[in-house]
């Protein structure tokens, strides 16, 4: 590869985009997520003139974004977005030896794809997201051939960190687990339990919320009744999704994972594979180094 490019994998509250130049110089760098579900065209346009292009030495000639929230229809929103803030850099005299970048040079696809990229290349495998959300998928090293719906963490999102603070609060104040532990998270979030009603049924972004319990349940993940709330989630999510795509011809395929929860529960994760019999592969924090490796070979 000898063109610059510009690759970004984005969720609802953080993208991590990386340029890489003519020399193969690697510049990365982070900024505010950026889901078409919840922004408008022009706020899309104002994240990416904000953040990206104080980044840029040259408009890039390829860019590839993957994001929570690109579905077909939204793509198409996204890669608007993309071009009008790219040609605002041009306009600007971000680069005197290249042209606007055409619409048609962007290319936009879901996060779950960027996810298998990145984990499998072009390997088959299963493909796994727990961070905030879940999302899974059989890739065949080209496409994803098959995919559980998430449907979010009110029904679905089984693993993930925001149906794991749901079922931790839940537990907690229903007097579920080890006593003391109600009064110790209550005094380490400064929260009520009517603060705590408040944020989830009246406030936006329960699920971040919710989430956002994880370091007081990953500093307690010895105690019993912690350890098997995590397992329990990690289990559901494989039974209710994975399983799903584990016939006869995909029994052997190797099960890979990416995001924070995936990375701060490996060992329990790990276990609840071993468990259920299942190979487990590669495990990343984000997708955004693997995404790199895809698109330079």
């Amino acid at each position: 590869m000898n063109r610059p490019i510009l690759i970004a994998d984005s969720g609802s509250t953080k993208t991590d985009w990386c340029y890489v130049d003519r020399e193969q110089h690697r510049h990365c760098f982070s900024g505010s997520g950026i889901n078409p579900f919840f922004m408008s065209e022009a706020e899309m346009v104002q994240e990416l003139k904000t953040t990206v292009l104080a980044h840029l030495s040259a408009t890039p000639e390829a860019v590839y974004f993957y994001g929570a929230g690109c579905t077909p229809e939204k793509a198409p929103l996204v890669a608007r977005a993309i071009a009008r803030a790219l040609t605002a850099g041009h306009d600007q005299a971000l680069t005197a030896d290249h042209d606007p970048l055409p619409a048609g040079r962007i290319s936009v696809n879901s996060d779950m794809l960027g996810a298998a990229r990145a984990l499998c290349g072009r390997e088959a495998g299963v493909v796994c997201i727990l961070g905030t959300g879940s999302n899974s998928c059989l890739y065949d090293g080209e496409r994803i051939t098959a995919n559980v719906p998430p449907l979010g963490f009110i029904v679905g999102d089984e693993g993930s960190g925001a149906v794991l603070g749901k079922r931790f609060i839940g537990d907690l104040l229903k007097g579920q687990l080890t006593p003391g532990l109600r009064e110790a998270f209550l005094e380490s979030r400064q929260l009520t339990v009517a603060d705590i009603i408040d944020r989830i049924y009246r406030r936006p972004l329960p699920n971040r919320f919710l989430a956002s319990f994880s370091p007081f349940i990953a500093e307690h993940r010895s105690d019993p009744s912690i350890r098997r709330l995590i397992l329990s989630n990690f289990h559901d999510f494989l039974t209710r999704n994975v399983m799903q795509y584990l016939d006869a011809d995909h029994t052997a395929l190797p099960l890979h994972f990416v995001g924070s929860i995936a990375t701060v529960y490996r060992d329990e994760l790990k276990e609840a594979t071993q468990e259920l019999g299942l190979h487990i592969g590669r495990i990343l924090k984000t997708p955004i180094d693997g995404l790199v490796e895809y698109h330079a070979s």
